[in-house]
């Protein structure tokens, strides 16, 4: 038997990948995070599925319920908010999956960024203006941040930002980031994002945080900061010009998918 790590994607129930919801549906476990987990995801699960809150569960339950499940013989789902591959506490769990001999599987969903930049119909990666993203977080009641890793150092690179887990900290992250980014520097937030009650803010490093605490948003959002955010005067990408060379085409290898 098989767990399956399945990224659910921001919060709207169709964000979910065809891959998710397939096995999904063919799990006899799925346990989900609580209210971050749409009703209408948990809709695909097979009727007589054992559906587990791990909302109030520690860590060695959690990891107790997918090795009992494995134990029994069923297929289990794990669901994660957005994308495993970041701030979904996954990589403990495979560690002690590891131990206990039981395989894991994990699928991608939309991760939170990816959600809110389309929300903002933005592209983060723009030509001469930004090509890069850093996904980062601030220091919280939450596991320490690495050295090294701190807005400051981030900003000093001027790449755009995505910082998650941080609205409640926003005048933190202006302190930090005016010296490197300026007072003008656009700035978007998106609250909930795909998800019903979703709200927008934009402006400016210098004004933001008033505009975050008069909205009284404090969970569940995402601050990007970058001059990407209101570029207009770019040059066009080289992807499509006329003048690239399109003799070598791209080999696609099929998907053999999910046994």
């Amino acid at each position: 038997m098989t767990v399956f790590f399945i990224g659910a994607g921001p919060g709207a129930a169709d964000l979910i990948t065809v891959r998710g919801r397939d096995l999904l549906a063919r799990c006899g476990v799925c346990l989900y995070p609580g209210s971050l987990t749409p009703p209408d995801l948990l809709a695909h699960c097979p009727a007589d599925a054992r559906r587990i809150d791990t909302a109030d569960l520690s860590l060695d339950q959690i990891v107790g319920e997918l090795v009992a499940a494995d134990r029994a013989g069923h297929d289990v789902a794990l669901v994660c908010s957005g994308d495993p591959s970041i701030y979904s506490a996954v990589a403990e769990q495979m560690r002690r999956l590891d131990a206990a001999g039981v395989p894991y599987q994990v699928v991608p969903g939309v991760p939170a960024f990816a959600a809110a930049a389309a929300e903002l119909g933005r592209e983060l990666t723009v030509p001469t203006i930004g090509q890069s993203l850093v996904i980062t977080r601030v220091q919280a009641r939450s596991t320490a941040m690495p050295a090294g890793e701190t807005l400051a150092n981030f900003a000093a690179t001027g790449t755009t930002l995505a910082v998650h887990l941080a609205i409640n900290r926003i005048e933190q992250v202006v302190a930090e980031l005016l010296p490197h980014y300026g007072a003008d520097c656009p700035v978007a937030v998106v609250h909930c994002a795909s998800q019903p009650g979703q709200r927008i803010l934009r402006g400016t490093l210098s004004g933001i945080a008033p505009e975050v605490r008069a909205a009284g948003i404090d969970r569940a959002a995402v601050i990007f900061v970058g001059r990407v955010l209101a570029a207009e005067k770019f040059p066009d990408s080289y992807l499509y010009s006329a003048a690239r060379d399109r003799s070598e085409k791209i080999r696609i290898v099929p998907n053999p998918g999910i046994d």
